[in-house]
C-alpha cells in the first residue's frame, strides 16, 4: 500500500521516479522511512507527504497553522503523551476524541492512545512540524524552562546587547537571574541532558547558530538573535576566567560546572572568525573514562590480546585514529586497570583532560619549553613503571618515547593515522630509525566509534542484497545474523541510535612484521601480512557488531567508505 501512495507523488509530478528510487536506496541504507529520506533530501516537504498520505488512506488533512484548539480539549491529552507520540487533540466527535497525527499507519500509537486515554480515537492527518508547533503553542513550553522559550523571550524583548566594549562587561554581571546567564546555563544543562559531547556557538551575518554534537553527529538547536553574541561570549569568558577584552586571538579556558546532579568539566576554545568569535565547549564527563576495559567493545580475541599487551613490562603500545575516536578513553581505561599501589604511572598530556587519582599527570606548556620530549626526559628520572605520552607529533618525541621503552618502561601513546599498519610507516617517515621502531613497538591499535542502535525502538529487518554483497558478508554469516535498525523514538531523539561503541583493529608485532619494518616495506605489505597473521580490520569488527545486532549496516558502510 505504501508503495502505491508514494507512486502517486510521482504520478502527480511532485517528485520524479529517479528521486523516489534514490530515496528508497537511502532509506534502506540508513534504516529510515522512504518519506523521511524524501524530506531529508529536500525533494518535498512534510506537509505535502502528510496530505498525500491522508488522501491515500481516506483521512482528512488538517492545516494546524490557523487552528485554535479550546483549552478544554487540550486538557484531554496530557502534554507528555502529546509530545512523546507527536499528536495533538482537535475536538470531540460524539464519544470519540479527534486527534491530529503525522503518520496514519502508526497503528501502535493509536492503540496506545486508546489505552492511555480510555476512549475511542478518530484521526486527522497533519505534518509533524505543524503538530509540534501546535503542541508548543497550546501547551506552552514544558514546566521547566527550555532554551526555546528563553530564545522566544529574547526575540520578543528588544534588549539592546550592542557589541560595544563597555556593554560587554555590563550585560553579563554575575547576577544569576540575568537572562544571558540563564541562557548559557540552560544551553549547558540541555546539552548534558541530550548526551552531547560538545556545544558549538557560531556567529553568522544575521544570526548565531547553536549546535550540539550527539553521538558524533551535529544537531542544530534554535538560533539566538545576532545582537546577543557579545553578551554570550562575555558570559562564557567570565565563567572560564578568560580575558574578555581580547577579541583578535584564539583563546582557551576551562569551566567547572554542575548539571543534572553531576560535575562536568568544560574545555572552552574561542576562535575569531570573520563574523565574530566562535565558541566550542567540549563537555568532559568524568564518568566517561570510568569505562572498564570489558565495556569498550572488544571482541573476545582482541580483549585477550589487549590484556596481555598492557601487562608487559616494557615496549610501546600505540593507539591511532582521528580526533574524537575514543583513543583517550581507551588509554585511560588501560591506565585505570594498571593503577595499583605497586606501580608508578606518569602522563604527559596536551592538555590534561580528565584528572585521574593516583596518577601523576603533567601538562604540556610549549610557551615555557615544557614540550612532550622534555617532559619524557624528566619523567624518566622519576623512576616510573608506566608512561603515557599524549601524542607523538615529531621525531624528538618519538625518539624519547622509544628510548623510554627500550630502558624498561611500558609506554602508551597515540598517533593520527588511518589504520594500524600505517603507524609503523608514519614513525619511520618522521625520521625514527627502522631498527628502533622494529625493536620497541609491540602492538598498534586503530579505533573508530560506531553508533549503537537504540534498544527502545530497534527492529529486525532484511537488508538489501546489494548492501550485503558490497560488505562481503557471507551467506553463513547472514544465516546467523540479527540485522537491526532503529525506527526512531523519544529515547534516541528520533535518530534510531543511542550511544556509541568502539571498533578496533589490533595489530600485534611478530618476527615477520619486525623484519618487514626493518626493511622499510610499504604499509600495504605490512597490512597484508598482519591480516595473514589474523588481524581483523576496522570494517571486519564493525561487521561483527552489525551481525550481532549492536550497530546497523549503514554505520559499517560509512566506515567502509572512509577507506580504512
Amino acid at each position: 500500500m505504501a508503495a502505491d501512495w508514494l507512486q502517486k507523488l510521482v504520478d502527480d509530478g511532485v517528485i520524479s521516479a529517479d528521486q523516489l528510487t534514490e530515496a528508497e536506496q537511502i532509506a534502506s541504507s540508513m534504516g529510515i522511512k522512504v518519506e523521511e529520506a524524501l524530506v531529508k533530501n529536500g525533494y518535498t516537504t512534510d506537509a505535502v507527504i502528510a496530505e498525500c498520505q491522508a488522501n491515500a488512506f481516506g483521512h482528512e488533512f488538517v492545516d494546524l497553522t490557523e487552528t485554535e484548539i479550546p483549552p478544554s480539549v487540550v486538557e484531554m491529552v496530557p502534554e507528555s503523551v502529546a509530545r512523546e507520540n507527536t499528536v495533538v487533540p482537535l475536538g470531540l466527535a460524539g464519544e470519540s476524541l479527534v486527534i491530529a497525527i503525522s503518520d496514519p499507519l502508526a497503528l501502535d500509537v493509536m492503540d496506545k492512545l486508546r489505552f492511555i486515554l480510555n476512549r475511542e480515537i478518530d484521526i486527522k492527518v497533519s505534518s509533524k512540524e505543524q503538530i509540534q508547533t501546535a503542541i508548543n503553542r497550546h501547551y506552552g513550553q514544558s514546566e521547566t524552562e527550555s532554551v526555546d522559550s528563553m530564545l522566544q523571550e529574547f526575540t520578543e524583548t528588544a534588549i539592546d546587547f550592542t557589541q560595544t566594549e563597555s556593554s560587554e562587561g555590563i550585560t553579563v554581571e554575575e547576577d544569576e537571574s540575568s537572562p544571558v546567564v540563564r541562557l548559557i546555563n540552560l544551553v549547558i544543562s540541555e546539552a548534558v541532558a541530550m548526551r552531547a559531547s560538545d556545544i558549538h556557538i557560531e556567529p553568522f551575518e544575521d544570526r548565531v547558530r547553536i549546535r550540539y554534537r550527539i553521538d558524533g553527529v551535529l544537531v542544530e538547536r534554535d538560533s539566538p538573535p545576532r545582537r546577543l553574541l557579545g553578551a554570550l561570549i562575555s558570559r562564557v569568558k567570565i565563567m572560564a576566567s578568560i580575558d574578555i577584552s581580547e577579541k583578535r586571538r584564539p583563546q582557551d579556558g576551562r569551566i567547572k560546572t554542575r548539571a543534572g546532579g553531576a560535575d562536568y568539566d568544560l574545555r572552552i576554545s574561542i576562535l575569531p572568525t570573520n563574523h565574530g568569535q566562535a565558541i566550542v565547549m567540549r563537555i568532559l564527563d568524568r564518568e566517561n573514562i570510568k569505562v572498564g576495559i570489558r565495556n569498550l567493545g572488544f571482541s573476545e580475541d582482541n580483549y585477550r590480546t589487549f590484556q596481555n599487551i598492557i601487562r608487559r613490562p616494557n615496549g610501546i603500545f600505540l593507539v591511532t585514529g582521528p580526533t574524537g575516536s575514543g583513543k583517550t578513553t581507551t588509554l585511560y581505561s588501560a591506565l585505570g586497570e594498571l593503577n595499583r599501589p605497586d606501580r608508578k604511572i606518569i602522563t604527559a598530556e596536551d592538555p590534561v583532560e580528565y584528572y585521574l587519582p593516583g596518577i601523576n599527570q603533567v601538562e604540556v606548556k610549549s610557551s615555557i619549553g615544557m614540550t612532550f620530549s622534555r617532559i619524557i626526559r624528566s619523567m624518566l628520572r622519576q623512576a616510573p613503571n608506566v608512561i603515557l605520552v599524549g601524542e607523538i607529533r615529531d621525531m624528538e618525541t618519538a625518539d624519547m618515547a622509544i628510548q623510554a621503552s627500550l630502558t624498561g618502561h611500558l609506554v602508551f601513546s597515540t598517533l593520527h593515522t588511518n589504520d594500524a599498519p600505517g603507524s609503523i610507516t608514519r614513525l619511520i617517515d618522521m625520521g625514527v630509525q627502522p631498527f628502533l621502531v622494529a625493536s620497541s613497538v609491540m602492538a598498534v591499535m586503530a579505533q573508530r566509534l560506531v553508533r549503537v542502535v537504540c534498544t527502545k525502538c530497534k527492529e529486525s529487518y532484511k537488508p538489501d542484497p546489494g548492501e550485503l554483497k558490497q560488505l562481503e558478508i557471507t551467506s553463513e554469516e547472514i544465516a546467523n545474523a540479527d540485522f537491526v535498525r532503529g525506527r526512531g523514538c523519544n529515547n534516541c531523539q528520533h535518530t534510531g541510535f543511542r550511544g556509541r561503541k568502539a571498533v578496533f583493529e589490533l595489530m600485534t608485532m611478530n618476527s615477520t612484521l619486525r623484519d618487514m619494518t626493518f626493511r622499510r616495506e610499504p604499509t600495504q605489505n605490512l597490512r597484508r601480512q598482519a591480516r595473514l597473521a589474523g588481524m581483523a580490520t576496522l570494517v571486519d569488527d564493525a561487521k561483527l557488531k552489525a551481525i550481532e545486532g549492536i550497530t546497523s549496516l549503514s554505520e559499517v558502510v560509512k566506515l567502509g567508505m572512509g577507506g580504512h
